[in-house]
């Protein structure tokens, strides 16, 4: 099993804060965020020294700030995932169809989501596998991958079970065809490109080979990077 799917470190590959704060390392100053239910709240943790990011949740905060201290919270202050959150310097409250005209207005440069499955075309399954007993939640998923720029996928790299989420072809609902960008998983960063999944960079003491087992379509090694990189 690895270290992200018991959210402790395993002898190989990244933590959820290791992902986290990779994947923050990406996001360029400035950027206006939508941060997904889950291990992609972990990101606004993880923000380097000197960066300013704005945080934007479906329910209708532009400016979100990170979770407040235990018992200082508001309780009419949450964000989509039904968290506490503080409010930046400046933050703005709306009703929820001026957020998703947001979202749907191209006006969000990043979505952070996390997934069940990721096709080598880009395609994101993440609100439901499809069985009888299945609870739905698509939540605002569908609009986030539809509407904002650049989608990040940040992921464990197999499930519980060890079967992979980085796949030829999605065999659940999906969310959106062709929206991931790349994706952030306790074992490597991945593109999506017109080749399919191509590596930028491999977790330490990880290697390509063991990537590869732990995955259901190709991975290509881009000429212009090494392959630890």
């Amino acid at each position: 099993m690895n270290s992200a799917a018991t959210g402790t470190r395993a002898a190989i590959g990244w933590t959820r804060e290791d992902i986290a704060r990779r994947l923050a390392q990406d996001i360029p100053n400035g950027s206006y965020v939508n941060l997904g239910i889950g291990i992609p709240e972990l990101v606004a943790k993880c923000v380097p020294e000197g960066r300013t990011l704005v945080y934007h949740t479906e329910n209708g905060l532009l400016g979100m700030g990170p979770s407040p201290a235990a018992g200082q919270g508001d309780p009419e202050l949450i964000n989509a995932g039904k968290r506490q959150v503080t409010m930046m310097p400046g933050a703005a409250f709306f009703d929820q169809a001026t957020s998703f005209a947001m979202i749907r207005g191209g006006h969000l440069d990043l979505s952070v989501l996390g997934a069940l499955q990721v096709a080598a075309n880009g395609d994101l399954a993440n609100w439901s596998t499809g069985a009888d007993d299945a609870i739905p939640a698509v939540g605002g998923a569908m609009d986030l991958v539809a509407g904002v720029k650049n989608v990040y996928v940040m992921t464990t790299h197999t499930t519980k079970d060890g079967e992979p989420k980085l796949v030829t072809q999605c065999t659940y609902p999906l969310t959106g065809r062709g929206v991931v960008n790349r994706i952030y998983s306790d074992l490597a960063v991945i593109d999506i490109t017109a080749r399919g999944f191509e590596l930028v960079e491999l977790a330490p003491g990880v290697s390509f080979e063991f990537v590869q087992e732990r995955t259901g379509a190709p991975i290509l090694r881009s000429e212009s990077r090494p392959s630890g990189h």
